[in-house]
């Protein structure tokens, strides 16, 4: 399957969404997060198994080009994170870009991401977009942006690695709070004795970092199972 470029932007940055079509006749248009590596490896995948299940995937562009490695993605990062308005507005252009695409005309939509990408589908919710369920895997918890009470209006499900170095348990539990003050509908997986990263089956040597193939398998199967009661 091949990924169409997609041109879009964000004020002066020219960035690009990739475009996985399904077959078929789609129920809801699902827009794909990548880590902070960008739009390499694995979300790839992720996109195309989406479309394959029958949803138009839209994979999102951080920084309009791809690191080299890890430490230029920290860099690139870097120039938007900080600033959770820069980082918001980013993240916005790129749900705004789905939501014009024919792909998606009057499709609900929906928004994941793996890592970066997983904190960045929880701030679209967090602030209250037009998401019918969000997913996070191995994503960042802490905001500098706390969601307002009756703002979220996405349901959310969030797939944990419970010995995510990146995400220790006190942010788990700030983020439980937060969502319940929020009033969020909320689901929290966890698995034990898993790392960072656990979707990843090619990522770089890391001791924070290691691929999981049973989290894989039952975070993804989560996801699907959740967007098919969403959509009904």
């Amino acid at each position: 399957m091949t990924l169409e470029s997609v041109p879009y932007a964000d004020g002066d940055a020219a960035l690009t969404g990739l475009l996985a079509r399904p077959t078929g006749s789609p129920r809801a248009a699902v827009l794909v997060f990548p880590t902070i590596m960008n739009q390499v490896g694995v979300v790839l995948e992720k996109a195309q198994a989406l479309a394959e299940a029958g949803y138009p995937a839209f994979v999102a562009d951080f920084y309009g080009k791809n690191p080299a490695d890890f430490e230029q993605s920290r860099e690139l990062a870097g120039e938007i994170r900080p600033d959770p308005e820069t980082f918001r507005r980013r993240i916005r252009q790129s749900l705004r870009a789905l939501a014009t695409l024919p792909e998606a005309e009057g499709l609900p939509l929906l928004a994941i991401g793996f890592c970066l990408g997983g904190y960045a589908a929880l701030e679209l919710a967090r602030e209250g977009a037009p998401l019918a369920a969000v997913a996070s895997f191995h994503g960042l918890l802490g905001t500098d942006l706390p969601a307002e009470p009756g703002k979220v209006t996405a349901r959310i499900l969030v797939c944990h690695g419970d010995a995510d170095p990146m995400v220790p348990r006190s942010q788990v539990t700030a983020f439980w709070e937060e969502m319940d003050a929020a009033g969020a509908d909320w689901h929290f997986h966890s698995y034990s004795g898993v790392k960072h990263g656990f979707t990843n089956p090619g990522a770089s040597p890391n001791p924070a970092v290691d691929y999981n193939a049973s989290a894989d398998r039952q975070s993804w199967a989560a996801m699907l199972e959740l967007f098919d009661e969403v959509l009904g």
